[in-house]
């Protein structure tokens, strides 16, 4: 309990009324953790200078109606202090948006509910090699308050700017409040895992043709190993972002809840669907890399196999003239058409007759 007054006294400092308290500039040239700060009201957003700060959109909010929208990039704990306490927000929700590396998630504090998604983006490559990266992950949480939505992206990729200007071209979804703008965020990060998904099996299927393509004589020699591995890696990447959002995705399709509107609820179903049809590619992602990997552990087996055999064929072939030799070789007196005049062109001839025989009998065998 002391833990959590420490960090609730960290995180809920004494509000200021001035807009201090939200000067997130990091220095120069830096740019701030607020990416945009906006009001929504009857679905548009309001164009006033009041509302380029939380404090002052929140002001604006409360006096006038609407909602305020706050889009934040990978704040610190002191950037993101005074947005915390304007807000109300839980301290253990702000510890988990501050420093990410949270799975997904969704978690209500008092009035406020708190989403973790993890971003997928897939990494364009000319060739997959045993240490190409293909996907890259970031993190987006969302607060959803009854008039405040907040958000705090992590990573490079994910950007929400395309996606915010896309809503405001749909005032009558954005009239909903922020739970349209929570939709909005689940639909647009399960779409991103429907594009990766799409790319992704493409690799798959490269590395799956390259595995089963016949090489020299016929013989599959399967993929390089690491380079499957890889793949299986970057596939568990994927399914750590798309696994754990399922039971969120449910619970907002299903459950009523006070903060989500009951017409975008229904909205949530769909994602819902969409979220599943990517969890079963992936589920059949890695059992597919997983067969392709044994198949090319067992093609790289059978190609051992292939070179044993060729080696003890040409061995047994060469064993022949070597005993001959041995056997000539030792230089008794007394030995079988040493003296013999055609002595030496029979050994000979006999010795590739039995080679040219032993020769035939492997190929038509298949060791050769």
């Amino acid at each position: 309990m002391s833990m959590i007054r420490d960090l609730r006294a960290a995180v809920r400092p004494a509000v200021r009324k001035d807009d201090s308290v939200y000067d997130t500039t990091r220095g120069p040239g830096s740019p701030s953790a607020i990416v945009d700060c906006a009001v929504y009201r009857d679905g548009s957003r309001v164009d006033s200078a009041e509302c380029l700060t939380p404090h002052g959109a929140m002001l604006q909010v409360r006096r006038d109606g609407g909602f305020a929208w706050i889009g934040l990039h990978e704040p610190t704990e002191a950037e993101f202090s005074g947005i915390a306490a304007e807000f109300g927000l839980h301290p253990l929700a702000v510890e988990d948006a501050v420093h990410a590396h949270q799975r997904p998630k969704l978690e209500r504090y008092d009035d406020t509910l708190f989403t973790v998604f993890k971003t997928i983006h897939y990494l364009e490559h000319d060739e997959l090699t045993a240490t190409s990266e293909i996907v890259e992950s970031g993190e987006v949480m969302c607060f959803t308050g009854e008039n405040f939505f907040i958000t705090v992206r992590h990573g490079g990729q994910g950007s929400l700017r395309a996606l915010r200007s896309r809503l405001q071209g749909e005032p009558e979804l954005l009239a909903k409040g922020p739970s349209a703008v929570l939709h909005a965020i689940a639909d647009h990060v399960v779409d991103g895992y429907l594009a990766v998904a799409d790319a992704m099996q493409d690799d798959i299927d490269e590395v799956e043709t390259e595995v089963f393509t016949p090489g020299r004589g016929g013989v599959a020699r399967g993929s390089d190993a690491g380079r499957i591995y890889q793949l299986k890696r970057e596939v568990l990447e994927f399914k750590r972002a798309v696994a754990p959002l399922a039971r969120p995705m449910q619970l907002l399709s299903e459950r009523p809840m006070r903060l989500v509107d009951p017409d975008i609820q229904k909205y949530f179903r769909d994602v819902a669907d969409h979220l599943a049809r990517v969890q079963e590619q992936v589920v059949g992602f890695d059992e597919l890399l997983n067969s392709i990997l044994q198949a090319n552990l067992a093609q790289a087996s059978v190609a051992q196999n292939e070179d044993m055999r060729k080696i003890t064929s040409w061995a047994a072939i060469i064993a022949v003239p070597t005993m001959v030799c041995g056997v000539y070789g030792m230089n008794f007196d007394h030995m079988p058409e040493l003296r013999w005049q055609y002595g030496y062109p029979m050994v000979l001839g006999v010795t590739v007759a039995i080679c040219f025989t032993i020769h035939r009998t492997l190929k038509r065998n298949g060791w050769l």
